[in-house]
């Protein structure tokens, strides 16, 4: 199991418009693209430093995760998602069956 971890602060007045990005086209376009969402955890008090939106995301091996973060389609999904966010980070781990940081 391969794991990407996503992390990312919701930029200011856009809460609304990014839960609706994120349920109506972020999460289903990542499935689609063979990366299967397992974990979200969102924090509502005590940024200080620390991501507001962490998410985690599994592909079967490394191969096909590279070829998928390779991908225009990811490429435009990112993108989409950037509109939104400030902070973006994001990492390619080995998984395990716990939260991953």
């Amino acid at each position: 199991m391969i794991k990407l971890l996503l992390s990312w602060d919701i930029k200011p007045n856009r809460d609304q418009e990014h839960f609706e990005f994120i349920i109506r086209e972020f999460a289903p376009r990542l499935t689609a693209l063979g990366i299967r969402p397992i974990e979200a955890w969102y924090t509502v008090y005590g940024r200080n430093g620390n991501p507001q939106i962490i998410v985690e995301a599994i592909t079967d091996d490394l191969d096909k995760m590279r070829a998928i973060l390779r991908s225009s389609e990811w490429d435009d999904l990112k993108e989409s998602l950037l509109k939104y966010v400030d902070n973006y980070k994001q990492k390619v781990i080995r998984g395990r069956p716990s939260l991953q940081l």
